[in-house]
């Protein structure tokens, strides 16, 4: 009964948490409509040298709509149309613009299948099984799927066919309500940017998935050839569907096996989850644990795209995260949400807050974001000193003070435990400590004892 009553309490916790975050989520958009009030900022706006990606981007974007054939000219104009649109308007551009590597990988992704034949590279069937038997000594993909099972196929399809569709969404999500924005534009970049340069490699050096070699062997292949749903056909059966026979049948990338980006888009939301919510660190590598064999187990990868996805997803996490959402910086709260309750892991309410009183640390703390470690370093310094030792907390501060009844008798006698060294540097601390304390809320102590109060020696 007691843990059950705990988890209903965690429970009530949790819901009344993401109840205030989203409140406070909502408060803190950017509610206009004025286009004029984003050419001002624009105008505002000090350009620096990381600016140059936007340029870059819609150079980028130009190629992929040159060559666009569907939907063809002149409703492929709606695209920039619309997309202009949202930046102008403050509702939306606050979304799209951090977003704008996102929407670049997705128009690369799209748009590939556009590109003539003859500019395409050569399709390399036997490259990724070669090298898979040369290092790993098998074909490991081939091993893991020569026993299937309805179950199998459940437990691969829902973190490959649903998780892997909407996990980055309630990434966003959650950053979005539960840390600061900077966190929030830092996962929009680094998948997005993920996403685009693992696209641009599997243009330029495309290579055939496990299913290729399943249905036609190492045999050549031609772009004119359409994929092909592997493993996922049996989903289809089994829920009577053919959602990803028709979607992976005609994916516009069918040779991008190398790198994974299943695994590569995993890998990524666990290093953010890992990050910016530890708690959640083995369940989120679990998941990532049980994709990488999805990948597969369904015949879309071999071992190797897995380690190729892996890897570009660390390079990327590690060398976009900036010096100012490391450490302690990770975990701040936005700056209009407070979480009902304590936390689990938290300590006591120190004393300034006992006695309502504004903390010194949170002045220091308000610009641990974006400031220096060292800054970070002095907070943590002045927490410690400003602490009392444990033997500081056995002395009787009674006999410092005179008693708040009147006629009571004069000043008890100092007890043995007040018998310190006259060096002890903490003694001042306490005394200090009495004294807030003795002053605070007079007129509720008033109230209280019907007297004049408290009053300090």
């Amino acid at each position: 009964m007691a843990t059950l009553h705990r988890i209903r309490l965690s429970l009530s916790l949790a819901l009344t948490n993401l109840r205030i975050a989203l409140l406070a989520g909502y408060s803190r958009l950017d509610k206009s409509l004025s286009p004029s009030l984003t050419l001002h900022r624009l105008i505002a706006h000090k350009f620096v040298w990381s600016d140059i990606t936007y340029p870059i981007h819609l150079s980028i974007a130009l190629f992929w709509l040159s060559i666009m054939r569907s939907p063809s000219f002149p409703s492929k104009l709606l695209i920039p149309l619309l997309y202009t649109i949202a930046l102008l308007l403050p509702l939306t551009n606050q979304f799209f613009l951090p977003a704008t590597p996102v929407f670049s990988w997705l128009l690369a992704f799209f748009s590939n299948k556009f590109i003539p034949h003859s500019y395409r590279p050569t399709v390399l069937v036997s490259l990724l099984p070669t090298l898979e038997s040369v290092l790993y000594g098998a074909n490991i993909s081939d091993i893991l799927t020569r026993y299937t099972h309805p179950l199998l196929d459940i437990l691969a399809w829902l973190p490959y066919g649903v998780v892997h569709f909407t996990f980055p969404f309630l990434i966003a999500l959650f950053l979005f309500l539960f840390r600061t924005k900077h966190a929030l534009h830092l996962w929009a970049r680094t998948f997005g940017y993920m996403n685009l340069i693992g696209v641009f490699i599997q243009i330029i050096v495309p290579t055939s998935p496990p299913w290729y070699e399943v249905i036609h062997g190492l045999t050549p292949a031609s772009y004119s050839m359409l994929g092909s749903p592997g493993g996922l056909a049996r989903i289809d059966k089994l829920f009577g569907s053919n959602g990803y026979t028709v979607g992976f049948t005609h994916s516009p990338l069918p040779f991008g096996a190398f790198p994974s980006l299943h695994s590569g888009n995993a890998t990524l939301a666990a290093l953010f989850v890992t990050h910016f919510f530890p708690g959640y660190t083995k369940a989120v590598w679990c998941y990532c644990v049980v994709l990488y064999w999805a990948t597969m187990y369904l015949t879309h990868h071999y071992l190797i795209d897995v380690v190729g996805g892996v890897c570009i997803a660390s390079v990327f996490f590690y060398m976009f995260l900036p010096n100012e959402l490391r450490g302690d910086a990770a975990l701040e709260y936005p700056p209009n949400y407070t979480p009902a309750g304590f936390a689990r892991g938290r300590t006591a309410r120190s004393k300034y807050e006992q006695y309502d009183l504004e903390d010194p640390r949170a002045r220091l703390n308000a610009y641990s974001f974006g400031s220096s470690p060292s800054a970070r370093g002095n907070a943590r310094e002045f927490d410690a000193s400003s602490e009392p030792s444990s033997e500081d907390e056995e002395l009787d501060i009674t006999g410092t003070y005179r008693s708040p009844v009147p006629g009571q008798g004069q000043t008890p006698k100092k007890s043995k435990t007040q018998k310190h060294p006259k060096t002890h540097t903490h003694t001042h601390t306490h005394t200090h400590t009495a004294s807030i304390a003795s002053l605070i809320r007079g007129d509720e102590r008033r109230a209280l004892d019907g007297d004049e109060g408290w009053r300090g020696v």
